[in-house]
């Protein structure tokens, strides 16, 4: 019988308005960072007022997506797939490295030298860690029986919290 309560009540938290599964909560970030990477790389050379705008708006973003999958999602990872450890590990470090490039850039306007350049190598550098993760992570974690509705619950909380204070 509970099992029956816990499936009637993801159902529930499902048909929610509003209410995203964690991995598809994911996802529409990576979706999201990268229009904003596509923007960045459509704008000209004079476009400074814009690029640093579009630049907090990715920063901001990012790092609100690494906090969360970092103190949420990746732990319940580990948890619930036996083979996760160097696949999260991997994924770890390529946060490290991309929250350097942030910080950089937030130190930095659009006349520095290597501004485009840092903004650009970070979105190769997201483009290879999405892919990553939608094509082994993710996959594995709807296969591992994890509750990715509560999960993106508390995922959206989190994230609601920390861009308050970004």
């Amino acid at each position: 019988m509970p099992s029956k309560q816990t499936n009637a009540g993801r159902t529930r938290a499902a048909a929610m308005p509003g209410v995203q599964d964690a991995v598809s909560m994911l996802i529409e970030d990576h979706r999201e960072v990268s229009d904003m990477f596509e923007q960045f790389d459509q704008l000209g050379d004079r476009a400074k007022v814009a690029k640093e705008k579009l630049k907090d708006k990715i920063c901001k973003a990012l790092i609100a997506h690494t906090t969360i999958e970092e103190e949420i999602f990746y732990p319940a990872v580990r948890e619930a797939i036996k083979d996760a450890e160097d696949m999260v590990d991997e994924a770890v470090v390529e946060h490290a490295s991309a929250k350097d490039l942030i910080r950089q850039l937030q130190e930095m306007k659009p006349e520095d030298d290597l501004y485009d350049a840092k903004v650009k190598v970070l979105g190769e550098q997201i483009d290879h860690h999405v892919e990553e993760e939608e094509e082994e992570m993710f996959p594995k974690a709807r296969k591992s029986g994890l509750d990715l509705v509560a999960l993106g619950q508390e995922m959206a909380m989190r994230k609601q919290e920390l861009l308050a204070t970004l």
